[in-house]
């Protein structure tokens, strides 16, 4: 059963949360974190990505960019941007989009969960990536940015946190420019706690929706300190890490799209010809065409739209991986068709989120940059826990989640 635990946050006074909170460290690249946080001494960022603080020719992963983030992070401590709550809470992390609100509860999840399968993941991790955000959690004895989990929604739950939001004024409360809400509160009441403790408890697993390479990292680096520790007696901070946990019916997974820069070699009435044989192939004109349902994608090549309906017998409706658009996609176009067999590391493909619209694909093949353009269908939560529960892993760039959390609004530190 899921383990829900309160913790001594650290948070940014009232006045500074809107400055210090940040986007998350993997969502922007070093040049974008400079812009961003040009003027802003307060923002997270000279924490989470303090390459920004150091010369542009610095590795990212060079030791210096480590010991930077450190030096950061005493000194927000040391200014109090940074300061210690005075015991063990709970926290609810509110999130408004397009009119709609998410309520997330904040406390740590177990390292343990994560190790014996409590804490459920779809997608695989790269130790390269692993390895620079163990780094981070190490040198800064700390989680710096919170993981996005999900369980399925309990009513109970949901009561308790609706009614502790009607009734009480969130400490922080601020919309960011691109019009996303953040509401953050604090729960306090140790009643009130051990309740949505103990509910939580009854919960038979919860889901990583987004961040899963921090979520291996605070969980590695809490098991390194256990074995690392003589006198390791299971209660210790570090046996616990940073997680925001919403309920699987607020949450929206909106499409992750894919670009490719050739057709291997072929012309675009033989790669159209090849499709046939997969899809029913119609050209749909020069508006954005957007896919509608399951099993249908959209695709932009040479300035048309076109409609590609997967044939029956090209998709397994009885295997949650099979079902899914992106295998369709990866294994009759991608590998089949294109000839790129590993998604992961293949320098003729690139990934767009949904939240940059259909556009973004447009503008990118107009330009030259690439040659086509692929949209499809979101995946629904159903169809992740499914395939979590299963045992299996979705393939590279399936879900892409919005609005993203906000880092910086509490911290939780190791000791």
């Amino acid at each position: 059963m899921a383990k829900l635990k309160p913790f001594r946050g650290l948070r940014p006074p009232v006045s500074l949360a809107q400055k210090v909170a940040s986007r998350p460290y993997d969502v922007l690249n070093s040049d974008e974190a400079r812009e961003e946080a040009h003027g802003n001494p307060y923002s997270l960022l000279h924490i989470i990505k303090p390459e920004i603080d150091l010369s542009r020719d610095v590795d990212v992963h060079d030791e210096s960019v480590y010991l930077k983030a450190r030096e950061n992070f005493i000194s927000f401590q040391e200014k109090g941007w940074l300061t210690e709550d005075d015991g063990d809470f709970l926290y609810i992390y509110a999130q408004t989009m397009n009119g709609r609100t998410q309520y997330g509860l904040v406390g740590c999840a177990s390292v343990d969960d994560y190790m014996n399968g409590v804490i459920k993941k779809h997608e695989l991790t790269r130790k390269d990536k692993e390895e620079d955000r163990m780094k981070h959690v190490r040198i800064n004895n700390a989680n710096l940015e919170p993981v996005f989990f999900s369980y399925p929604a309990v009513k109970e739950l949901d009561a308790i946190i609706g009614d502790f939001v009607n009734n009480n004024a969130p400490v922080y409360d601020f919309t960011e420019v691109d019009g996303v809400g953040h509401h953050f509160w604090v729960i306090r009441d140790q009643m009130l706690i051990e309740t949505l403790v103990d509910l939580f408890e009854k919960i038979p697993s919860t889901y990583v929706a987004d961040g899963h390479h921090r979520t291996a990292a605070a969980a590695l680096v809490g098991n390194e300190k256990r074995l690392n520790n003589p006198n390791h007696k299971g209660n210790e901070e570090y046996n616990y890490f940073l997680a925001v946990h919403f309920p699987d019916n607020q949450l929206t997974i909106i499409d992750y799209n894919r670009l490719v820069k050739d057709l291997n070699g072929l012309s675009k009435d033989e790669f159209l010809a090849k499709l046939s044989d997969v899809f029913v192939v119609q050209e749909r004109g020069t508006e954005i065409y957007k896919p509608e349902s399951l099993h249908r994608f959209s695709m932009y090549l040479e300035g048309k739209w076109f409609s590609l309906d997967a044939r029956p017998g090209t998709y397994d409706d009885s295997d949650p991986i099979g079902a899914l658009d992106v295998t369709i996609l990866s294994k009759h176009v991608l590998d089949g068709i294109l000839d790129i067999k590993d998604l992961r590391t293949s320098n003729r493909i690139d990934f767009v989120g949904g939240i940059r619209g259909l556009s973004e694909l447009k503008k990118r093949v107009d330009s030259g940059e690439m040659k086509v353009a692929f949209a499809l269908f979101p995946v629904s939560m159903k169809q992740l826990i499914n395939i979590a529960d299963s045992g299996n892993i979705m393939p590279p760039k399936t879900t892409w989640f919005e609005p993203k959390l906000r880092s910086g609004l509490v911290v939780h530190k190791l000791d």
